[in-house]
């Protein structure tokens, strides 16, 4: 097994941009049944030190950590200058702009991703700790932007339960199990990711026929035709999906949105209330299906409106 090509394969922070961090961190700290952050505002020029596209900026943020047993959340609400979230805000929308792995040093790293094709785009320094770090551009070959995140002390992304007892996942977990990426080149971007995580480049998986998958897609059933791999790392799993012709929720993405984050998914028991929970919440069905094997089924449902992303449900029949 390779090395990866950031010394580790802990991807342990996912990041939405958010219009209005207030807002989502409400709704994000209910979602995960955590203990709640307040957002703060990043330090000015003289502090953070930000540079995009090799341009020093006045660029600042407000953010918001969110600690999971596993990844960590952050939430970031950018101003009107210049970065790389405020060029995501205003051309992508709301959403996840980026997945970070902290690293043992980016004067060493970067120059192994700079020679792999993977440029820096923006830098910048920690406001509360002696740290850094840089956004590559890797969004050709791996659907989003990857952060390196370098600091004198570890980061604090250790889970702290709510003080309020009663405060539990509005899912019944907090885990999240897979980042869904849609691709339209299954190979180049699994060997995209593979080569970044130093593993071995897994099976890939051909739907199941549709008296096994039964796949229904805005009320439709359809056979919902797609390839897809699976991708272990330390904290959550990457799921890559190539759509076939057939109607799907994944095909009618890569053809208004093009390749990019799909969905976070979160394993869940008696999935049949949780949908409906969804759904009176205001959060309507996607697509439903069985897993290719039987083994499993899933939804998909519209929560973008305020969690900037679909939250798919897995049930594993055999839990």
């Amino acid at each position: 097994m390779a090395e990866s090509l950031l010394g580790n394969r802990n991807i342990n922070q996912l990041a939405f941009v958010v219009k209005d961090i207030e807002a989502a961190n409400i709704a994000f700290t209910r979602l995960l049944g955590i203990k709640k952050a307040e957002p703060f505002l990043t330090g000015d020029s003289s502090v953070s030190k930000v540079t995009f596209r090799g341009v020093p900026t006045e660029s600042q943020s407000k953010l918001a950590f969110l600690n999971t047993p596993t990844v960590q959340f952050e939430l970031i609400e950018p101003d009107k200058n210049p970065g790389t979230m405020r060029e995501f805000l205003d051309e992508v929308g709301e959403g996840i702009h980026h997945i970070a792995f902290d690293v043992d040093s980016i004067q060493k790293r970067l120059p192994i991703m700079e020679k792999n094709g993977y440029p820096a785009l923006q830098t910048g320094e920690f406001t509360s700790s002696d740290g850094r770090y840089v956004y590559v551009d890797t969004l050709d070959d791996h659907k989003t932007l990857v952060e390196l995140l370098e600091s004198a002390e570890p980061r604090v992304t250790a889970w702290e339960r709510p003080e309020d007892d009663s405060i539990q996942p509005l899912l019944g977990t907090n885990k999240v199990e897979q980042l869904a990426f849609v691709v339209k080149d299954l190979d180049a971007a699994s060997d995209a990711y593979c080569k970044l995580l130093g593993v071995e480049k897994p099976p890939i998986i051909h739907s199941g026929s549709s008296d096994i998958t039964n796949v229904i897609y805005k009320g439709k059933p359809t056979e919902g035709k797609s390839k897809y791999m699976f991708i272990n790392t330390p904290f959550i799993q990457i799921e890559l999906i190539e759509p076939g012709e057939s109607p799907s929720t994944w095909k009618d993405h890569l053809e208004t949105y093009g390749e990019g984050v799909h969905h976070i998914s979160f394993v869940v028991k008696d999935m049949e209330a949780k949908m409906k929970m969804l759904e009176e919440m205001g959060y309507p069905v996607i697509q439903t299906g069985n897993f290719f094997n039987g083994k499993g089924r899933y939804a998909y449902m519209d929560t973008k409106a305020t969690f900037k992303v679909i939250i798919e449900l897995l049930e594993r029949f055999d839990e």
